[in-house]
């Protein structure tokens, strides 16, 4: 198997959030979503993972991995208004229990719990359905960030907003 781009197998072991979000990644790809990390929002929030569905539903993840983290997070909804469906995701052995508070609307998110390597899902996420104009705003958003981090991921135009490569435009 071609590991060329390097994400089967990490060069250095990866470890909390990132081993998270490879193990989501991974899960995820399986059902047919692929993800972003690390994408802004326009209210200003950065979703720890983006991504969307074959149906074109927008999932968002937040990753915690400290549990203070976890409990002193009081914006995390309002990634709500941006996404089809939310998950919580936390490392394996992590203490869970909170998330199944009413303070983290488990009738409406879901909780994935994963290491770097894989992900379970041990409880779906409920979907609610984005209006028209939201999805396709933020679908177009999501496609043309993928877009520009593989531009700069080849080489092709600078990773620093607003400068590009001599020769370019």
């Amino acid at each position: 198997m071609d590991d060329s781009s390097g994400l089967l197998v990490p060069s250095d072991p990866l470890t909390g959030a990132q081993a998270v979000a490879r193990g989501v990644a991974r899960m995820f790809l399986r059902h047919d979503i692929m993800v972003l990390p690390e994408v802004s929002l326009r209210n200003r929030r950065r979703a720890d993972l983006m991504g969307i569905d074959a149906k074109g539903q927008i999932v968002i993840v937040e990753i915690k991995v400290a549990r203070s983290d976890l409990l002193g997070d009081s914006k995390w909804t309002e990634y709500l208004d941006y996404c089809d469906r939310f998950y919580w995701a936390l490392p394996a052995g992590f203490d869970a229990t909170p998330v199944e508070g009413p303070d983290f609307l488990p009738d409406r998110t879901g909780l994935i719990i994963a290491d770097a390597y894989d992900a379970e899902m041990v409880r779906p996420a409920a979907t609610k359905a984005l209006a028209p104009a939201r999805r396709k705003t933020e679908t177009m958003r999501l496609a043309r960030r993928a877009m520009q981090r593989s531009a700069v991921a080849d080489g092709w135009i600078s990773p620093v907003r607003g400068q590009h490569e001599p020769g370019g435009y």
